[in-house]
């Protein structure tokens, strides 16, 4: 009997214990949910994607703070300021002038049909006649080489050829350079002259009409002197022609050259002056003086042209003034040659647009008309395309090898 009695307590406590567990458990199920933290969460910035912006985790940060309520929400994130240096363009080197027109030889060897190779086909007759001896003459005066020189050339090769007796085509082409050398003058003195003084620079001042390529040679020849190298200045004195002096600043900067200039209309010579002025102030080796582009009918403009000349000789003398000439004009060029050199003391010329259709004689009849040398010749548009004369080299262009 109290076997029975202590089983019936034990299946009580049993289960009053189960039915506990039941309620806790409900009771939990029942109860609301946590009460959200007092402290508030901040989400990191995410990690930006391949091609997003780079400012972009900044801005969801900046978002982030101002939604979670701390202090000092909607105050602007101070960036650093980024500093951005000004671009310096680099600097050009200009292609050496050693050897420069034999490298443009090709170019050059375009205007040899008329001149070189015409030559040596007419001495190459087996019978030189008058009449063979009259196309020669044509053939010279067709390229521009000018009666005087004409008349000499010929009467020379008809002696030699007579002399030399049978003319193999070797000997006709070794007579015929021999001859067109001599009459190109090779004792010219062809430097540029830029040495200046011990304080001053050497100043050379380009001389032109319009249409010459005068801006252009000027930049051109700066970058010969810097390929040699020697330190440039240059003087925009041409105010008349619109975009001139901003022409010759560009092809200065190339190379490094400071360009000095004033206002469009200004006065030329007060320019040059302060041209010269700046370079013995910064010790440059070369100034160069962009004259304009004067028509040589007009008197008044020639006359100013010799103001410029005289303005700039109160630094000193010039070293070198330049006359640039279209090769293309031909006969016009020279008249042209004349009324420059009238009033100014040319010294040297500048033959353009000798590749093409320009006719190789011209150089052979300037330099009789003016007495001066043909000192550097263009033979292109590219930049590197101004070559310092060599006859030598002109004259194997003209008749090929």
């Amino acid at each position: 009997m109290e076997i029975v009695i202590l089983a019936v307590v034990i299946a009580l406590v049993a289960v009053g214990l189960i039915s506990g567990l039941v309620v806790s458990s409900r009771k939990k199920k029942q109860l609301p949910p946590s009460a959200p933290s007092s402290t508030p969460t901040i989400t990191p910035p995410a990690e930006p994607h391949v091609g997003d912006e780079a400012e972009a985790p900044r801005d969801e940060a900046r978002r982030t703070i101002e939604d979670a309520g701390l202090p000092g929400a909607g105050t602007p994130v101070e960036e650093t300021p980024v500093v951005v240096e000004p671009e310096v363009p680099e600097l050009e080197v200009p292609e050496p002038t050693a050897g420069r027109l034999v490298r443009l030889r090709a170019r050059l060897a375009r205007s040899q049909n008329s001149l070189g190779k015409g030559l040596l086909t007419l001495l190459s007759r087996d019978n030189l006649d008058e009449d063979t001896w009259e196309e020669i003459e044509d053939t010279l005066l067709t390229a521009d080489v000018g009666v005087a020189p004409t008349q000499e050339l010929v009467e020379r090769l008809r002696e030699r050829v007579r002399v030399l007796g049978t003319r193999t085509p070797e000997e006709l082409r070794t007579l015929l350079r021999e001859e067109l050398v001599t009459l190109l003058g090779p004792d010219f003195d062809r430097a540029v002259k830029t040495e200046g003084g011990e304080e001053t620079p050497g100043v050379v001042m380009v001389v032109g009409v319009n249409g010459t390529g005068k801006t252009t040679t000027t930049g051109k020849l700066a970058r010969v002197l810097v390929a040699d190298g020697r330190s440039v200045v240059l003087g925009a004195a041409d105010t008349f022609r619109a975009a001139a002096a901003d022409q010759l600043q560009t092809w200065g900067e190339r190379v490094g050259a400071r360009t000095v200039r004033g206002p469009e209309g200004g006065d030329p010579a007060s320019i040059a002056f302060d041209a010269v002025k700046e370079g013995i102030a910064e010790g440059a080796d070369v100034v160069l003086i962009d004259t304009a582009g004067r028509l040589h009918t007009k008197t008044g403009l020639m006359d100013e042209l010799g103001k410029v000349k005289r303005v700039v000789e109160k630094h000193g003398p010039l070293d070198e003034i330049l006359l640039v000439l279209d090769a293309t004009t031909g006969q016009n060029g020279l008249v042209q040659a004349r009324v420059f050199a009238e009033v100014v003391d040319i010294t040297g010329i500048v033959l353009t647009k000798l590749d093409g259709t320009a006719k190789g004689g011209i150089v052979i009849a300037v330099q009789r008309e003016l007495g001066v040398p043909v000192k550097l010749i263009g033979l292109g548009e590219g930049p590197d395309d101004l070559a310092p004369f060599e006859p030598g080299a002109f004259v194997d262009a003209l008749i090929g090898d």
